[in-house]
């Protein structure tokens, strides 16, 4: 390559490798990185080592605890159904073995034989209209030597720690209510952000929604019935006091419903979050990444939604422009809009160098009816997304956020490996095509 640049007589021989290569007419390596999403019940050594039996060099991690159950007013019952609703299920074949011997009920059972006799493992959370469950302490913000502490883990595992995704309800609510605790939940974000720089962590992850990810559900979807997510008409009930951002952040909240906001408040309480955290992102050297709403409808459970057609990511980066601002490339739930070209979309914010990182997944069919599927079997040619990224010189990481549950004793593990061995398989034949 430097004989290429000392020789070629034009002035792109001074300009970016990828360039000068594509302009000899020379092949070159697509310099994406592959990576895994792990929940916080799933940062552990176990699941390093599958990362790299899978060829990831990157982790993405969620610290939020999606999965605990919560009492809505001390309500036992609705208690008891929402730890059904969204569960994480048992890492091994032992726990559910023990259920199966218990004195577990026949509801218990079934959920536990579902699929081959192994209940659910690792899989993301769906939950019901009573939400994901209970947020975490809102007095307990994640220090310095915490995230050190479990970056320190992931590197010994020969891992790289790219990006936190999404802070904790508890730590923000009255930001994204507009509420009596925003400024001081303001102050709380920036120490946050201050740790996760202090920690050497580059990316934080964020999605400005007042409902969260609701609606949504699991069925045999996906291919030869394997279980995936999708959804079946839009969610309206509206949002009871004391949730947000589909997490209970107040079990002892009056009874009532959240009053529902203008698409113009929640513009303005976006603005205000980003005048106090970007500034304070650029001072940290950590990059701000936005996701799109998920599921994309305008509204969900009575309130309304930020970036939910595809123009409104160019809104929201405009609204705050800084290198710290940028996004959370979510392909399968921009696919699952209902206007725009997943492949100009791409192409549109890939070329302005504003992905931070990549969700890279399959679905098909729009709202408020999709379904996920394998990443080879749904609307969208990844391929096709992985030679515009290429051509618009994206160096960042790439993690297949969802993957539908396969039939076998470790359901979770075999969706992600399929979508993994995919991507990394991708990853090297089009590093190897010529411009």
């Amino acid at each position: 390559m430097s004989q290429v640049c000392a020789t070629t007589p034009f002035p792109a021989a001074t300009g970016p490798i990828p360039w000068v290569a594509k302009t000899a007419g020379l092949s070159y390596a697509f310099p994406v990185k592959l990576g895994l999403g792990l929940y916080r019940h799933q940062l552990n050594a176990e699941h390093y080592r599958f990362a790299k039996q899978c060829g990831c060099t990157h982790l993405v991690i969620h610290l939020v605890d999606y999965f605990r159950s919560s009492r809505l007013r001390g309500d036992e019952a609705a208690s008891a159904a929402q730890a059904r609703s969204n569960q994480p299920g048992p890492s091994s074949v032992a726990p559910v073995l023990s259920i199966l011997r218990s004195s577990a009920t026949a509801e218990d059972r079934r959920s536990s034989t579902a699929e081959g006799g192994l209940r659910r493992v690792d899989d993301q959370p769906v939950g019901d209209d009573t939400g994901w469950g209970l947020a975490g302490d809102p007095n307990q913000l994640w220090t310095y030597e915490e995230l050190a502490a479990i970056k320190k883990e992931i590197n010994a595992a020969g891992l790289e720690l790219e990006a936190i995704e999404n802070f904790d309800p508890a730590h923000w609510h009255d930001v994204l209510l507009d509420g009596p605790k925003k400024l001081q939940q303001l102050e709380n974000l920036k120490t946050i952000i201050r740790n996760v720089g202090q920690a050497g962590i580059p990316v934080f992850g964020y999605n400005f929604s007042i409902a969260g990810v609701a609606g949504r559900i699991k069925g045999r979807f996906a291919r030869g019935e394997a279980e995936a997510v999708g959804m079946d008409g839009p969610l309206d009930k509206p949002l009871p006091n004391g949730m947000a951002w589909n997490m209970v952040y107040d079990r002892n909240a009056a009874p009532g419903v959240v009053p529902s906001a203008t698409p113009e408040q929640l513009w303005q309480r976006l603005k205000v979050f980003l005048d106090a955290l970007v500034p304070v992102a650029e001072a940290a050297g950590v990059t701000l990444a936005a996701h799109p709403d998920d599921p994309p409808l305008p509204t969900v459970r009575a309130q309304p939604r930020l970036v939910y057609q595809p123009q409104l990511f160019q809104k929201l980066i405009d609204l705050k422009p800084s290198p710290r601002h940028a996004l959370e490339f979510c392909i399968g739930t921009l696919a699952e809009m209902s206007e725009g070209d997943i492949y100009d979309v791409v192409d549109t914010y890939s070329r302005q160098g504003k992905l931070a990182y990549v969700h890279l997944r399959n679905v098909r069919g729009k709202v408020p009816s999709y379904k996920e599927t394998f990443i080879d079997d749904g609307d969208v040619d990844v391929l096709r997304v992985m030679r515009i990224l290429k051509r618009n010189n994206f160096n960042g990481v790439i993690i297949p956020d969802h993957a539908p549950q396969m039939s076998c004793a470790a359901p979770w593990h075999a969706g992600m490996a399929y979508a993994l061995g995919y991507l990394r398989a991708g990853l090297k034949i089009i590093g190897n095509e010529r411009g």
